[in-house]
């Protein structure tokens, strides 16, 4: 069993930035594939970005160059920087673990990650 935890939301204004993170606990989080994703009102949730257990990444296209995943095993927490944000971040965002991945595997699918978080709120004014 792992628990997840986020924080690092907040409000921002359009070109901010805000790093999110996410720990977890227990003693097994290297062996996990992490997830961030989000929940904006009206929509269904998206795939952000994830990083595997031999840290390769995979982001979705409206976040790459802007959005940084990363990991560190030594403090089970992953981190999602976020640099110049828009409007169209807004959303509730969560952090997920998926313990089936293989060492360099990146999967997008919800479905398959078996872990989540509460969910930090992330807001940008433009």
């Amino acid at each position: 069993q792992v628990q997840l935890v986020e924080s690092g939301g907040g409000l921002v204004q359009a070109g901010g930035s805000l790093r999110l993170s996410c720990a977890a606990s227990g003693r097994t989080f290297s062996s996990y594939a992490m997830g961030w994703f989000r929940l904006a009102p009206g929509k269904e949730r998206e795939f952000v970005a994830v990083i595997s257990r031999g840290s390769t990444t995979k982001y979705r296209d409206s976040v790459k160059g802007r959005f940084t995943i990363s990991r560190d095993n030594a403090k089970n927490t992953v981190y999602l920087q976020m640099n110049s944000l828009k409007p169209e971040d807004t959303a509730v965002y969560y952090c997920a673990a998926d313990r089936d991945q293989n060492y360099y595997e990146t999967t997008s699918n919800g479905y398959e990650y078996d872990y989540w978080g509460q969910g930090t709120q992330v807001t940008v004014s433009s």
